[in-house]
């Protein structure tokens, strides 16, 4: 047995737990860049709170997913402002933006030299800034990772900023900031948290000690996510959700992913379709083509018995058999109103490129069998 294991500094978890980034930026820096979402009111408390502890601060609103310019102008910004701290607070969207600006803030050159896929690639050469991740939804693990997602409409295509040096100084997750969350925010952000639970567990660099994030963080999705979608006030299953996500972010950064986030960036990158609706509606469809890869291909591959495993965590079944998964998700997602991938504009025209683009995605390097063209092909229809 033997792993290497990688995670935030320190993560602060609990109802409240907000109030320790204002002190926290304090004693970090001078002035910090605030990074937030599309609705920049959710953090003027923070704010308000930064001015109390003596913290300078500079907002920065992150529209949407965030792209190569987008990074680019809150560089400059950050530059301009003189920022020595970046606290990022929203969705992935937000933590992932603040999380590439602080690394470009302190390195030379432009994005494009450190940019996986459409960029150079080039290893960080200087530590980033101190970053402090705040989410505000209950999906993508962001505050505990070491990368960035980034879009490039230039290229059509999503790519990460990757760096061992990127993971968060600090972060803290507060459940009570999810409470506000719509119901179909919820429900593409949860099955984005449960995904990055699943996807680590069967993937083929699991490991020990990511296995005990998976096995708990699915269990809590699985008695929570219906609970906190039918009733988003509900304190305790927000604060399971809240838990899930970040244990599958500390998951999926240590185990890695597979073929449903191997779809996911590319269709994120030609498409206007949010990533966690995404996930959810490629989930039931990657599972069922996995496990019947695995069958034909790999019948004593140990992500068999695991994915049978999490068939009787989501059904609460003890007998159930991994065959009976697909179902259970599939009606997951109806039951959270979850659209497939048609309703974005995505043909079958478009299957070619995007399953070619798929294929050579890092995360499918981790799914738990090699997918053959024609597998990968039947998943996106499936998913239509």
């Amino acid at each position: 047995m033997s792993f290497d294991f990688a995670t935030a500094g320190r993560i602060v978890f609990g109802p409240g737990s907000v109030r320790e980034v204002a002190p926290a930026a304090k004693a970090m820096g001078r002035r910090a860049l605030l990074v937030t979402g599309s609705s920049p009111k959710r953090a003027a408390f923070l704010i308000a709170e930064l001015h109390s502890a003596g913290a300078g601060c500079t907002p920065f609103q992150v529209e949407g997913e965030p792209s190569l310019a987008t990074v680019t102008s809150g560089v400059a910004a950050a530059r301009r402002e003189r920022c020595d701290v970046v606290i990022a607070c929203g969705g992935g969207s937000a933590l992932d933006a603040g999380k590439a600006i602080a690394a470009l803030i302190t390195n030379p050159g432009e994005l494009l030299d450190y940019l996986e896929v459409v960029g150079r690639g080039q290893p960080l050469p200087a530590p980033p800034a101190p970053f402090i991740a705040v989410p505000t939804t209950a999906g993508t693990g962001s505050e505990v990772t070491r990368n960035a997602v980034l879009g490039s409409p230039q290229h059509r295509v999503k790519a990460s900023l990757r760096s061992p040096l990127m993971l968060p100084r600090l972060a803290v997750v507060d459940p009570e900031l999810t409470l506000a969350l719509p119901p179909a925010l919820t429900a593409s952000t949860g099955l984005d948290a449960l995904t990055q639970l699943i996807e680590p567990y069967v993937s083929v660099r699991a490991n020990e000690m990511t296995d005990l994030y998976c096995a708990e963080g699915i269990r809590r999705a699985a008695r929570s996510l219906r609970r906190a979608y039918e009733n988003g006030r509900d304190v305790a299953a927000r604060t399971d959700m809240s838990m899930a996500s970040l244990l599958g972010g500390l998951a999926l950064a240590n185990a890695g992913l597979g073929a449903v986030h191997g779809f996911a960036a590319p269709i994120g990158g030609m498409f206007d379709a949010p990533h966690g609706a995404v996930c959810a509606a490629l989930l039931p469809h990657v599972t069922k083509v996995n496990i019947r890869a695995l069958r034909a291909r790999a019948p004593y591959n140990r992500a068999l018995p695991r994915y049978a495993q999490v068939a009787q965590w989501i059904s609460g079944n003890s007998q159930a058999e991994p065959e009976d998964l697909p179902a259970h998700l599939a009606a997951l997602c109806a039951d959270l109103a979850i659209p497939p991938l048609g309703s974005y504009g995505i043909t079958v025209e478009h299957a070619a490129v995007l399953c070619e683009k798929a294929a050579a995605a890092s995360s499918m390097k981790a799914n738990s069998i090699t997918l053959t063209a024609e597998e990968l092909n039947e998943i996106l229809t499936l998913a239509l």
